[in-house]
């Protein structure tokens, strides 16, 4: 037995990737909803490998009778519906910033923080965090129990994929346009992402950084601990899908790079591939695809008494966006729903 269960922007990158994964891994679906704007009605989207679902509407679909939504159509659409879907009963795990900072709001991280879950209760609405927030707390957590962790400094290498498949499609566009000596004024990024770097995501904010910078800085300290420090540094780089992140930690007290290597080998949702030679490490292009959270280039930092770097990847339109938030109705029915006939708690 299982859920009626809605994808609310499913014509968006998350949207299908959503719709994959929940298929993938064979979430209890027993019917399933794709809604989107009006101008997407009629569409067809894939769930699975032999259902196609067409486009409902998502600004005249009643949530009444909807189990579980999906949300990831943008803030400004998600603070109109997902409080009207949690209103009708529904539980909506919200893909998009608009939740994140309310207190009374889980910010999940199924590896790192299901304590956290039962808070849906206050309001039905379950936030997934920002996607480089993610794939650093899913690598750190297990090292936090070793060791605590009191700083943290990061320089991320995000893929245009972040900004959507308009990210993607200005990159793939600039790119022919320089191979035929022709130029293409940005607009989706504040500078031409062919064959470039651009050390902004997001808006600038009073104190010079950036408002990806201050996400990660934020909930890091929801999902982890809100006495670490934390310093990140954001940039755009060209590449289709796959976040790559540079971590340096200062602990409270000493851990041994082998010992965290060991503790990362042994952790849920992490894989190491730490080999001290040309090629022994994950990139971006190698992540795509993949569940895991990718971890090599673990060192000692010599700078600090307790430091340790490290390299981190990740697919950040799975693990970033759309396995995290499959995996949250997952802890939910197993933990929470029981379809098989108890009660919700």
């Amino acid at each position: 037995m299982g859920y009626k269960v809605a994808v609310v922007g499913a014509t968006g990158a998350v949207g299908y990737e959503i719709l994959a994964t929940l298929a993938e891994r064979r979430f209890p679906v027993d019917e399933i909803v794709a809604l989107a704007s009006p101008r997407s009605i009629g569409r067809e989207v894939s769930f699975g490998e032999d259902k196609v679902l067409k486009v409902q509407d998502l600004e005249s679909f009643d949530f009444k009778g909807t189990e579980i939504a999906l949300f990831s159509p943008g803030a400004k659409v998600s603070d109109i519906h997902a409080p009207r879907a949690a209103a009708a009963d529904c539980i909506v795990i919200d893909n998009t910033s608009r939740f994140r900072y309310d207190e009374d709001i889980p910010l999940m991280v199924p590896e790192v923080n299901p304590q956290d879950l039962e808070m849906f209760e206050n309001r039905y609405i379950i936030s997934n965090p920002n996607c480089s927030t993610i794939q650093m707390v899913v690598a750190l957590k297990p090292l936090h129990d070793l060791a605590k962790i009191k700083r943290i400094v990061v320089s991320t290498y995000q893929a245009a994929g972040g900004a959507g498949q308009a990210g993607m499609d200005e990159l793939f566009n600039q790119t022919k346009k320089t191979y035929v000596n022709e130029k293409m004024a940005p607009d989706v990024f504040q500078k031409e992402i062919a064959f470039n770097c651009i050390p902004q995501i997001d808006v600038f904010m009073d104190d010079g950084s950036t408002k990806e910078e201050w996400k990660m800085v934020v909930e890091t300290q929801k999902i982890l601990d809100p006495s670490i420090k934390v310093q990140a540094t954001c940039v755009r780089v060209p590449v289709f899908v796959g976040h790559a992140e540079a971590v340096t930690v200062e602990f409270e007290s000493a851990l041994d790079e082998n010992d965290a290597r060991d503790q990362l080998r042994e952790s849920d949702g992490v894989v190491v591939l730490d080999e001290r030679e040309p090629g022994g490490y994950v990139t971006q292009k190698d992540c795509v695809g993949e569940d895991a959270v990718f971890v090599s280039r673990i060192r000692k930092d010599p700078t600090v008494e307790h430091g340790l770097s490290m390299w981190v990847v990740s697919d950040n339109l799975r693990k970033g966006a759309a396995l995290n938030a499959v995996q949250i109705a997952e802890e939910l029915d197993q933990r929470f729903l029981k379809k098989a006939g108890q009660p919700m708690s």
